[in-house]
């Protein structure tokens, strides 16, 4: 369960404090999903590193399963992101000297596992459609091959919580309602809390909830 409670962000100018992000409020319970929408500059990536626990809030709670990440240590904080978050950015941030399978399985090496973690690599970059792809490097991949391989690799830990930052922004429309058709069935098959902000109407359209963020305040649309 995520639970957001009064969540506030400021950030300082010469003009004194700008704030984008105001009493949001909101929970989501694991299989849940939802889009975020509004202009750019209205906060909705600050948001987001908020609860991906990227960047501190000026004031309200975040809590993942009960444990508020901005109460850990550092380390205790690092450690936790890596496995509870997952994260997909517009741009997929691959590594471009490692093979698909080796960049799905970037964030297991700070924790490394056995066998079974480079099956489950395996079986990912099945799922996403790419098992002819997994000796790959990302430039002789599409740019919606990348992306589902940054899906893969948001997934590997198996997080709570996975946030989307306009996952399909860089991509034509055929390869972003395949990313975005990836995106949701994985979702559905490990019951993440899911959280897309994005600028699209039609990927919106495919999240079963949809947030509007204007005026620093966080409000959830009728469907």
């Amino acid at each position: 369960m995520l639970k957001v409670a009064d969540l506030s962000k400021e950030y300082p100018t010469a003009r004194g404090p700008l704030r984008v992000l105001s009493g949001v409020s909101f929970e989501m319970a694991p299989g849940d999903a939802a889009a975020i929408m509004g202009p750019s500059g209205s906060g909705k990536s600050s948001l987001l590193y908020i609860l991906g626990g990227l960047e501190p809030p000026t004031s309200g709670t975040i809590a993942l399963d009960g444990k508020n990440p901005y109460q850990l240590s550092a380390t205790d904080l690092a450690a936790f992101r890596n496995k509870e978050i997952g994260f997909v950015f517009q741009d997929h941030c691959l590594l471009p000297q490692c093979t698909v399978l080796e960049n799905v399985l970037i964030p297991t090496l700070v924790a490394p596992g056995s066998k079974e973690v480079a099956a489950r690599a395996t079986q990912l970059i099945e799922q996403v459609g790419l098992a002819d792809r997994i000796e790959h490097r990302p430039a002789e991949l599409s740019g919606g091959e990348r992306q589902r391989v940054a899906i893969a690799r948001a997934l590997i830990r198996q997080p709570r919580l996975l946030l989307c930052d306009e996952p399909t922004g860089n991509l034509d429309r055929a390869a972003a309602d395949n990313v975005a058709e990836v995106l949701l069935d994985l979702h559905r098959l490990q019951k993440t809390v899911l959280i897309v902000v994005t600028h699209s109407a039609a990927l919106a359209e495919k999240l079963p909830v949809r947030f509007d963020l204007l005026d620093s305040q966080l409000s959830r649309q009728p469907r």
